[in-house]
């Protein structure tokens, strides 16, 4: 079966997709992105991830290639032409195809859209023996609010803990506090039984499986904290996890190779995915 991507109002062959050689997010990391969880066919969290696109795209004055209407549209045809029931959409947004230069194009340039799709095995509420996490010192740049598609510094933590023999790497700040993982949102759970994550700020990205997860620990009850926490707090908690659109909510068991309690998958973490798996599988409908 043929597989599309869409690129700047074509939906074309994946294998002969390409953007312009001086298109400011290949030259300049110019430009910024999202990405959609699908499940059954149904998009997840996908108004809050378009909101989270649209504050990216005015925080670097980047203009809407298109209207939000007709992204929606653009989603559900590509999931459409590409069979995609469970999985995910990428979709990247950059500042178009300009002259080389630092600054701004100083002539109007209309940005570029592309979008592509990836199929996946279908997460489940059994978050299987869990996953260890290495801790890397933090090297990114101030804005980490944004989610730009400049992400080396995250690469090459992400590289290192793959290296190592870990799933994802935590990223420390000079406090030695844990901002979040090189992808995901950081948690722990305290030996009083209390959810801690680093507050939303300029040194996190507001993960939309993190907001989702705040208002499932509302309706559980469950006691629930914004603040920073250490890296040597973290290796004395009770749990650990972490979230994002494509992991779910998925518990940490070592971390730097030191077990997190007692080495296996904690209650919490459990509960919180099964209900996060139950909420994924009762989203918006495609047709």
């Amino acid at each position: 079966m043929a597989r599309y991507a869409y690129v700047n109002g074509r939906y074309v062959d994946h294998r002969e997709a390409s953007v312009h050689i001086e298109d400011r997010g290949y030259q300049l990391a110019d430009g910024v992105y999202e990405v959609v969880g699908v499940r059954d066919g149904r998009l997840i969290d996908e108004g809050p991830h378009i909101d989270r696109l649209d504050r990216s795209l005015r925080e670097l004055r980047i203009g809407w290639p298109v209207t939000r209407a007709a992204l929606a549209f653009i989603m559900r045809e590509l999931m459409r032409r590409n069979r995609l029931r469970d999985g995910l959409i990428y979709m990247q947004v950059t500042r178009g195809v300009a002259r080389r230069d630092h600054a701004f194009p100083t002539v109007p340039v209309k940005p570029a859209l592309v979008l592509t799709t990836k199929n996946s095995k279908r997460a489940d509420a059994d978050p299987g023996p869990g996953i260890a996490v290495k801790s890397q010192p933090d090297i990114r740049w101030e804005r980490c609010d944004i989610k730009t598609v400049a992400l080396l510094p995250n690469v090459l933590a992400k590289q290192a803990a793959r290296e190592s023999g870990a799933y994802e790497a935590w990223l420390i700040d000079a406090d030695g506090c844990v901002t979040e993982g090189a992808s995901t949102n950081a948690w722990i759970v305290t030996q009083d039984g209390e959810l801690v994550t680093r507050q939303t700020d300029n040194g996190i990205l507001a993960g939309i499986t993190r907001h989702t997860l705040k208002s499932l620990c509302n309706a559980l009850q469950l006691k629930f904290v914004e603040r920073p926490f250490s890296l040597a707090e973290a290796k004395k908690a009770k749990e650990a996890f972490i979230t994002s659109a494509t992991s779910f909510v998925m518990p940490v068991v070592k971390i730097d190779g030191e077990a997190v309690g007692d080495g296996k998958v904690g209650l919490t973490a459990r509960r919180l995915r099964e209900e996060y798996v139950r909420f994924a599988a009762a989203g918006e409908a495609v047709t």
